[in-house]
């Protein structure tokens, strides 16, 4: 007779592994074609090894990811109506003032809500999926995901996390690829990102609505000039 167990084992929450699904570096959202400026900074020398490409991820976590990405997912979690979360995407693509930023953003989103769809389907998140289709509202995968992650019932600290960790994890395994660094620097950078990362998280949660969209001219600029580079491996 097999043994019969005289406790209850404790499950996983029912997020978990939908959660992991959508935090997969390898979702097809298209995030392998886009570098989000940091292929300017490769082609004027500024990112030329681990160091600098570590230097430059943490700056994009602090600002971009934060006060932008972050933010907007929060908000989109924390939305009480469509028109709320309608209203988030509205601001987060006056936000990105970079064409090919924008543009990435939308080809992104509009992956990121159809796979989101499907794996935590819900009528806040077909909603968003219409009015993306309509015109109403441009799409974009952190407001998919904000959507996605409350009709899962993720707690948001952990969601945050998740995204957060996915865009870095995107960004380095490009990195990889581009300026080359090895498999083991990505996986350093990773780790040097992981406080980087918790820090943006607590910050995210205290933000008020006049800090939407701060960023760092610097890397608007980067994203502007890309869009006019010679030579080119990503699409932003």
């Amino acid at each position: 007779m097999p043994d019969t167990p005289t406790e209850r084992v404790n499950e996983p929450p029912t997020y978990l592994l939908p959660l992991l699904q959508l935090s997969d570096s390898a979702l097809p959202t298209g995030g392998f074609s886009h570098s989000f400026g940091m292929e300017t900074f490769l082609e004027r020398g500024l990112i030329d090894g681990e160091a600098s490409f570590a230097s430059w991820l943490g700056q994009f976590v602090s600002i971009q990811l934060t006060y932008s990405d972050g933010f907007a997912l929060r908000l989109a979690f924390e939305a009480s109506s469509v028109d709320g979360i309608a209203r988030v995407d509205r601001m987060i693509a006056a936000a990105a003032l970079p064409r090919e930023v924008r543009e990435a953003g939308t080809k992104m989103g509009a992956r990121m809500l159809a796979i989101a769809g499907t794996v935590a389907p819900g009528t806040r998140l077909a909603d968003y999926a219409v009015d993306v289709e309509s015109g109403r509202c441009a799409g974009h995968p952190a407001v998919a995901f904000g959507v996605a992650g409350r009709q899962l019932g993720v707690p948001l600290e952990e969601l945050l996390a998740s995204y957060l960790f996915t865009a870095v994890t995107s960004l380095t395994q490009n990195a990889i690829r581009a300026i080359p660094i090895g498999q083991d620097a990505g996986q350093r950078v990773l780790l040097g990102t992981h406080p980087k990362i918790m820090d943006a998280v607590r910050r995210i949660q205290a933000l008020d609505a006049d800090d939407f969209g701060i960023t760092a001219p610097g890397l608007e600029i980067a994203q502007m000039r890309h869009e006019r580079q010679r030579v080119r491996m990503f699409m932003s």
